[in-house]
Order: structure tokens, then C-alpha cells, then sequence
């Protein structure tokens, strides 16, 4: 009977995967922070907001970073997207979507287009130009459509094409000229809730995470997973590459983050404490990757080392609980998103800095 065929596979199944976790332990002969043990311990630092944005009406719930440095796109639950000027905090450009809840939103590298969506299923590109008073609406490109909503886009290294993952439990790979599926990716047990290509000296990867507790790493050329991690205990928000592209760390409502290395094939740190109850919504790490950033549903930011698993700092400022946050392309800032409708810009504080380089300004901003 096909049932007991089922029941036999899906044994068969577990039975192997239980195989392959007691292989890993074999090789798990040390952790990663008695590694870092003489490593010296990061100092006090001190981060400072610099700006705020505000002009959502409600939940902010993704942002991106244009290679620019400077400016930044935001989408919304009030069905909003607005590219910013951060240094200024001006409005450059907005684009009201035809749904609500725009739960993904995308920089194109050149800076010239900006990909959003959320649910209503699809992905759509608007092209930038320097006419602030464009109707960009005019000019949208349907690019990707899903069966359920979109929960994250990101463009590849080219303007070409982008990568979207959905509620549907799948990912895909579109030509943003023809809106033609180029890849698909099947392999989540449920909703798929987050991405992050690889940088792209390490190749066509890009990992994945969603609310069956799995991230899953995925060849774009074959469409095949080629890794796949499960020791969350709940949804994985968020999934962001370690700069030199040779591990990840998620971020989950079990109010963990963790770090996976790739060439371990397994998880080597996992970033909590006791009184941390509330989940993690987003991740990301300092442009040389000895802080994880994390953002919290309890409003804060916690801050930690990378190689000692100790939390260095923790933010606060945010009036609700922080839904997005990412490192400036340069690693001198992060921004955080917010239920509170607001963006903030933060960097680094250095008092040392300060006082050898004082030349009139009040602050000298630092790389993360």
C-alpha cells in the first residue's frame, strides 16, 4: 500500500539523517570561542544614532543599502516604498504598491532600480531616475510571480537578474527583462522566509532560511540544495553570509542567532543568553565579520563577537520591535527598521578617534 511505502520512507529517511548528524560529531572536536580564547577581547565601544527617518505610516519591515553608501529603500506595512537619502534624510523617491504589507524590497548594483513586493505575490522593479517627480508607477516591470507572498528579493551581481523567496516554500531565479523563471528551488518543508546571496568571489550560492527551521545553501546553476542545517528550534528570520562567504549566520524566533561554517559543514556558535526571550527578526555582520548584529522583537540591537560568542553591546532607541537591519555597503554605519515606523542610522562612537583626530566636527565615524 502506498502508505506503508510512505511510512517506510519517511523512517528510512530519518534513519539516515540521524547517520549523517553522528558523522558530523565525529569531527566536532572543538568550539569556536575555545579557539578564540587567547584572541583579545573587543573593547567598550559606544554607538551613536546619527539619523532617523521618518516618514512611513506604519510597520517598516525590510531596507537595503544602494552600493552608493548613501542612499537607502525602505517598504512598508502601509504599502509604501520610499528610497531615502540618508545622509540628508530627504525623500527622493515613492512608490505606493497596489497591496499592503510590502514585506521585501531590493537595491539594484547600480543603483539605478529598486525590486519590491510582498502580498501580492509578486516581484516588481521600478526603474530610478534623476526626475524626483517621475511617476515611477508608469514605469513598473512585473518581474517574478509566486503562488503565495513574497518574503524576500535580492538582485545577483547584475541588474539582470533577481532572486526571490515566497511563502509558497520555494525559491526562484528571474531574467528581470523577460520576466522568465530561470532556476527554481524546491527542497523547504514550509514558508520560505529569508535570503542572502553569496559574495561573489565564492561563487553561484545563496542560502536560505524559512519556517520549517531549515537553511538551506543552493547551487543557482543546478537548482540543487547542497547544504542544509537544522538546530533552530523555531522559524529562521533571517540569513546573512559571512563576508568571506565561507559561513553564515540565521537569526530565529527561538531567540538564537547561530553561525554555520561551510567548510565544517556544520553549526560552530550559537549567540544567546538566558535573559534574551524574544526572538531575533534580522542579522548581519561588520564589514570584517568579528560583530553580529542582531535585531530583536523586543526592541533592541545586541551586538556580539563573532569568534567569543559574547554579546558586546546592546542598543536601544527603537519604540517597537526591530523587523530589518543591514550594514552600509562601506561598514561605517547599520541601519534598523522598525514596527515603530521609523529607519535609524547608527554608527560607531570612538572617544580615542576623537580626541587624536579632533578637527572641529563632533564625531569621526569609524568602520564597524
Amino acid at each position: 500500500r502506498p502508505s506503508d511505502t510512505l511510512t517506510t520512507l519517511k523512517t528510512e529517511s530519518e534513519t539516515l539523517k540521524t547517520k549523517l548528524e553522528e558523522e558530523r560529531a565525529k569531527l566536532h572536536d572543538v568550539e569556536l570561542h575555545q579557539v578564540a580564547e587567547k584572541i583579545e577581547a573587543l573593547g567598550q565601544f559606544v554607538m551613536k544614532t546619527r539619523r532617523t527617518l521618518k516618514g512611513h505610516g506604519n510597520k517598516v519591515l525590510c531596507m537595503d543599502w544602494c552600493k552608493d553608501k548613501r542612499r537607502i529603500v525602505s517598504s512598508s506595512q502601509d504599502g509604501k516604498v520610499i528610497v531615502w537619502d540618508a545622509f540628508t534624510t530627504n525623500k527622493e523617491h515613492a512608490v505606493t504598491m497596489p497591496c499592503t504589507w510590502v514585506m521585501a524590497c531590493a537595491y539594484a548594483p547600480s543603483g539605478c532600480a529598486v525590486a519590491c513586493g510582498g502580498l501580492d505575490n509578486k516581484c516588481s522593479v521600478y526603474p530610478l531616475s534623476l526626475d524626483k517627480n517621475e511617476n515611477l508607477a508608469a514605469k513598473k516591470k512585473s518581474v517574478a510571480m509566486h503562488t503565495n507572498y513574497l518574503s524576500a528579493c535580492c538582485f545577483t551581481n547584475s541588474d539582470m537578474q533577481i532572486l526571490t523567496s515566497s511563502g509558497d516554500g520555494t525559491c526562484a531565479l528571474w531574467d528581470v527583462e523577460s520576466g522568465q523563471m530561470l532556476q527554481s528551488f524546491h527542497g523547504h518543508a514550509a514558508d520560505v522566509l529569508c535570503l542572502d546571496l553569496a559574495p561573489s568571489e565564492t561563487g553561484n550560492t545563496f542560502v536560505s532560511g524559512g519556517c520549517d527551521k531549515k537553511a538551506c545553501v543552493w547551487d543557482m546553476r543546478t537548482g540543487q540544495c547542497i547544504q542544509s542545517f537544522e538546530t533552530h528550534e523555531s522559524d529562521i528570520n533571517s540569513v546573512r553570509y559571512y563576508p568571506s562567504g565561507d559561513a553564515f549566520a540565521s537569526g530565529s524566533d527561538d531567540a538564537t542567532c547561530r553561525l554555520y561554517d561551510l567548510r565544517a559543514d556544520r553549526e560552530v556558535a550559537i549567540y544567546s543568553k538566558e535573559s534574551i526571550i524574544f526572538g531575533t527578526s534580522s542579522v548581519d555582520f561588520s564589514l570584517s565579520g568579528r560583530l553580529l548584529f542582531g535585531g530583536y522583537n523586543d526592541y533592541t540591537i545586541n551586538v556580539w563577537d563573532v569568534l567569543k560568542g559574547t554579546r558586546v553591546s546592546i542598543l536601544f532607541g527603537h519604540e517597537n520591535r526591530v523587523s530589518t537591519l543591514r550594514v552600509s555597503p562601506d561598514g561605517t554605519a547599520f541601519c534598523s527598521g522598525s514596527w515603530d515606523h521609523t529607519l535609524r542610522v547608527t554608527n560607531r562612537f570612538s572617544y580615542a578617534r576623537l580626541l587624536v583626530n579632533w578637527s572641529g566636527s563632533h564625531s569621526v565615524i569609524t568602520p564597524l
